[in-house]
């Protein structure tokens, strides 16, 4: 055997120890979350990743945990501060302690998460989306298109399980104004990672039969404001 060389666990050690030396007790973190877990004891369990700025590719990667205690509090508050789930796809800045196992390696134990951080970048995905659109020359595409004074025809575009559709078709219905209204539902998914497709396939679907419609009506009925981003 040469000489220095070391066991698994000698080298493991000498990691954690290095790291209770050079790094503070706590540090912020910003990382996407990209797999987030609530298991049945009311612990969370996350892998954050870093990604390359012109591919998906992660640069790097760790797990984290919000223990229980932590995260009755935490999540309600995360939530109603942004109005968004916290959950995969998001960007978050974390206030943790990182810990480093012989046997389990890296993990970030999370404190808190700042709020803020993340309206910001729901904010700056926005305003991105936006000048693509522009840049695309379909911004303002709506605004061109000339509807009847009354339209009376009405492609849906919604789960059919949304509260904000039952909401749409009864307020159709109970109009004061005892206007018959014609409408049909292209059942769509309007949240997650499957939305853009669905919704997408749902407006071909209109366009094959578009003469019969006078207008498009894509309802959401709540959510995330990043699921439709």
């Amino acid at each position: 055997m040469k000489d220095g060389t070391l066991s698994l666990y000698e080298l493991n050690t000498k990691i954690q120890e290095a790291l209770e030396v050079n790094l503070p007790t706590i540090v912020w973190v910003t990382g996407e979350i990209s797999d987030f877990k609530e298991n049945r004891s009311g612990h969370c369990y996350l892998e954050l990743v870093e990604k390359n700025d012109n591919s998906e590719q992660p640069r790097a990667k760790a797990r984290a945990t919000i223990w229980s205690r932590n995260y009755r509090m935490l999540k309600p508050f995360f939530e109603t501060s942004t109005g968004t789930k916290l959950e995969s796809g998001i960007k978050i800045l974390i206030q943790c302690n990182v810990n480093y196992h012989t046997v389990y390696g890296l993990s970030l134990n999370i404190i808190d998460i700042d709020p803020t951080y993340t309206i910001g970048d729901i904010e700056h995905r926005r305003q991105e989306t936006i000048n693509r659109l522009i840049a695309d020359g379909v911004f303002g595409m709506n605004k061109e298109v000339i509807l009847p004074l009354l339209p009376k025809r009405i492609a849906v575009i919604s789960s059919s399980t949304a509260a904000g559709y039952q909401d749409f078709v009864h307020q159709l219905s109970n109009n004061p104004f005892g206007y018959v209204f014609e409408h049909k539902l292209f059942n769509a998914i309007m949240q997650g990672d499957k939305a853009e497709q669905s919704l997408i396939n749902s407006l071909d679907h209109v366009h094959e039969d578009l003469k019969n419609w006078d207008i498009v009506a894509i309802i959401r009925g709540g959510g995330s404001q990043i699921d439709l981003g």
